[in-house]
């Protein structure tokens, strides 16, 4: 049954018919992150040095030219903005061509795996302006991650989630101009229940490091870190570089 709120907005299962809107703001969804990261790698002591002192040898190459200090400036920085981008397209890219290539298959067609979307109910042309989807996992599957893994609890966990099995959210987006209005915490919500719903005992996600507000989020809504990894399945300079960690974060249900 659809879930509502004062902004009009309701919940409900996805459908074929959604899947224009629902790739759109996939896709949307992801990319939105490469400015925050790219800002916040900028911002880096590290990178602050660099960036000056490239910037000092493009101005004493050029002959004291201000031009080529900002020139070789601004090549590091596109190098960094570069790297920031390749890591979400490449996670982007590779969620189009798995479960995001048929949603019906990998989700509806499967009752361990739920996808949901939330529609602005505000005039006669609804429109999708939020999904989030869960996957159901077997305790096998978070094992073969645990080398990727450091500075968590991953074994504490596993051993708490009696048969094993849990719960992995992705795809949680929400568009710009309905944030802020308790949408995304509902879908969250809505992620809980269907985990409770099949027997999962806890709800787990993977966040890149430089989404802040949404990791407040999940903090406010009772998730802890329990790992962390650079793993982004894009060449490894590219993360380190970025300085993009992805942190795992779970909530007992």
């Amino acid at each position: 049954m659809a879930q509502k709120n004062n902004f009009q907005f309701s919940i409900r299962e996805y459908r074929p018919s959604d899947e224009h809107g629902v790739m759109s703001l996939f896709r949307d969804g992801i990319l939105e992150n490469v400015y925050p990261a790219f800002f916040k790698a900028m911002s880096h002591p590290d990178h602050v040095g660099v960036a000056l002192s490239i910037s000092m040898a493009g101005y004493v190459l050029g002959g004291s030219s201000y031009f080529q200090g900002l020139l070789f400036g601004s090549a590091w920085a596109g190098l960094i903005y570069y790297c920031c981008h390749e890591i979400y397209e490449t996670y982007m890219m590779r969620r189009l061509s798995t479960d995001m290539a048929d949603i019906q298959a990998s989700y509806l067609d499967n009752p361990d795996n739920g996808f949901w979307v939330a529609e602005d109910g505000a005039n006669d042309s609804s429109k999708v302006v939020g999904m989030v989807a869960v996957m159901g996992k077997k305790a096998g599957d978070e094992n073969e991650r645990c080398d990727d893994l450091n500075g968590g609890v991953m074994g504490e966990f596993a051993q708490d989630a009696g048969d094993g099995s849990y719960g992995e959210m992705s795809g949680m987006v929400v568009v710009f101009p309905c944030r802020r209005k308790n949408l995304g915490s509902q879908l969250i919500q809505k992620a809980l229940d269907f985990c409770k719903e099949r027997g999962y005992t806890r709800l787990v996600l993977d966040i890149s490091s430089p989404q802040t507000a949404a990791v407040s989020l999940y903090q406010k809504l009772g998730f802890v870190q329990t790992a962390s990894h650079n793993n982004t399945h894009a060449n490894r300079w590219f993360s380190r570089l970025a300085r993009i960690n992805v942190m795992r974060m779970e909530k007992f249900i």
